[in-house]
């Protein structure tokens, strides 16, 4: 009996730390799931679900997808999971007063976010795309981005950090079911053998996050290596009958 109860404290902590650890755009996508009487924070298999829509488990995860490692191959083994990632397609940088009389500073990024950033998160789990109980629906977002002065830095070292992101709207969906989906976006633009400078121009990203993309083709199972190019490596489509 003693140890039930400590693992109902355990589960009770873990659900109050979540809770007060989510940020705006965490809270307002879950709510939107959530929306019509979906059951939230519900503890599944020993892991705090966000959201409950009939048989399917919703998790929102705005930043990398690397704390899910263990909890998502766990969660997928019995139960079909939707991964909802946001990218802000439209950002407003909302920068607070140092003046608490003043009002907030609101101006729009020039930058544009595209679903090709989904990378950089899923750089860490790429191969559990390929699970049939897995969906990741990336939402192309308009957010508003909080900034507030740094003041752990002296005068002299005068920086805004992040301190939000809260949600303004839905401009679209994205579902992706397998790597080759993500891959399919691309194709078209791309070469018969490709390098990662051909994926950054396809994508029109960073060659940083064109590098993140290769590895997840590769792990994924869309794409081999299938030479050099000096240093660069070359890639092929892999082709499946």
């Amino acid at each position: 009996m003693r140890h039930g109860k400590d693992e109902q404290r355990r589960l009770a902590r873990t659900n109050s730390i979540g809770e007060l650890n989510e940020r705006s755009l965490h809270r307002s996508l879950k709510a939107r799931y959530a929306a019509g009487g979906n059951a939230t924070e519900q503890t599944i298999d020993g892991f705090v679900a966000d959201v409950v829509v009939g048989d399917r488990i919703v998790e929102v995860h705005t930043g990398s997808f690397a704390p899910l490692k263990r909890k998502l191959p766990r969660l997928l083994a019995r139960h079909r999971v939707t991964l909802v990632h946001p990218i802000a397609r439209d950002r407003y940088i909302v920068k607070a007063s140092t003046d608490p009389l003043a009002p907030a500073k609101r101006r729009k990024s020039p930058k544009h976010g595209s679903v090709f950033e989904v990378f950089s998160a899923l750089v860490s789990i790429p191969a559990l795309l390929a699970h049939p109980n897995l969906t990741l629906e990336v939402l192309l977002t308009v957010e508003e981005e909080v900034r507030a002065v740094n003041e752990g830095r002296s005068r002299w070292r005068y920086a805004w950090v992040r301190v939000d992101r809260r949600l303004v709207d839905v401009a679209a969906t994205c579902c992706i079911e397998s790597m080759a989906d993500l891959f399919a976006m691309l194709d078209a633009e791309l070469p018969e053998r490709f390098t990662t400078d051909d994926l950054a121009a396809a994508m029109r990203s960073p060659r940083r996050l064109a590098g993140q993309a290769a590895f997840c083709f590769r792990e994924g199972g869309v794409s081999e290596v299938c030479g050099k190019r000096g240093n660069a490596l070359v890639y092929r489509r892999v082709r499946h009958p």
